[in-house]
């Protein structure tokens, strides 16, 4: 090859080369990079307990589901003290979905509580729950399973919560209807290696998880527990926590920080959520910045969830 042929060849290479790598990078198998840009179809959903505002308090249910629905949710939260009928005429007049109900009686009621008659309360708040679920088409309820206290020691309120979940059980296998155990500041199952323990110990796939990021990064990286719960995991509460805030104006101030603004590293969780094939519901739990009107708390929330879910 003489100097002139050798340099038109050279020429000719360097033209095509950009074509080259254009089709070789729609033909290459997909990278991490590319996965990650895959739109998730994970449905949003929004806890109803968020919507306390003053003026939220003068509508009725039907017009309080159909502000949730029309800041693009497909689903909403109930809890199991509602009106089993209201809660389905205004699920069926806006289209909602109820993908998750959530315990009136935990708190309250703990399965945890040394007196016997206060557990049966807070098993009956359990049951209750369940039936709610199975007629809203809800595959899951939340628990709060028990609270350790001064008076209740942790011993005990692992084995009085395993007890009194046991007895709910079956009803959750004949409906069909997941409980699904939620990591709270409650001083109880503290880990996620522990939460793997108690979820298991039921022997039953209708015992799972419901897991919620912003509780956890007080103490913790919700990305952890994620890959250690895996398939555990039934439902995801989405919430935000600062720990400047925290440091500087108190523990529970730290919820008060808008979405994707705090501490909850969103890529790692959703990175984490891809990596044990996490689809199901995210249901935002999210504190209320002052001033902002009932549509327009929903509107920015769903839109943050949207960008989450982008990452």
């Amino acid at each position: 090859m003489n100097r002139r042929t050798f340099l038109h060849s050279s020429a000719a290479l360097a033209a095509i080369a950009p074509l080259a790598s254009s089709l070789a990078a729609q033909s290459a198998p997909a990278t991490a990079a590319t996965k990650s840009k895959v739109p998730r179809k994970n449905p949003k959903g929004f806890m109803f307990a968020m919507l306390n505002s003053e003026t939220s308090k003068k509508l009725s249910l039907k017009e309080k589901f159909q502000l949730v629905r029309n800041a693009g949710f497909a689903g909403v939260e109930p809890s199991s003290a509602m009106d089993q009928a209201e809660v389905l005429a205004a699920r069926d007049a806006t289209g909602l979905q109820i993908p998750s109900v959530v315990i009136a009686t935990h708190w309250a009621k703990p399965l945890s509580d040394p007196n016997p008659a206060t557990r049966q309360i807070g098993l009956d708040g359990l049951l209750q729950g369940l039936r709610d679920a199975k007629a809203y088409g809800a595959s899951s309820v939340l628990l709060v399973p028990g609270t350790v206290t001064k008076q209740v020691s942790y011993t005990e309120a692992y084995s009085r919560s395993l007890e009194e979940i046991k007895k709910a059980v079956p009803l959750a296998e004949q409906l069909g209807v997941v409980i699904a155990i939620e990591n709270v500041w409650n001083q109880f199952l503290l880990s996620p290696r522990e939460a793997v323990e108690f979820a298991d110990a039921f022997k039953s796939p209708f015992v799972k998880w419901h897991f919620d990021v912003g509780n956890v990064v007080n103490t913790g990286w919700p990305e952890h527990w994620i890959r250690t719960l895996g398939s555990r995991i039934s439902k995801v509460h989405v919430k935000e926590f600062s720990k400047k805030l925290r440091d500087s104006k108190g523990l529970r101030e730290g919820f008060k920080v808008n979405l994707m603004e705090g501490d909850s590293d969103w890529p790692a969780v959703m990175a984490a959520l891809d990596s044990v094939d996490y689809t199901g519901w995210m249901i935002t739990e999210q504190w209320r910045p002052e001033g902002l009107t009932d549509q327009a708390y929903l509107e920015q929330i769903s839109a943050k969830l949207d960008a989450i879910l982008a990452v």
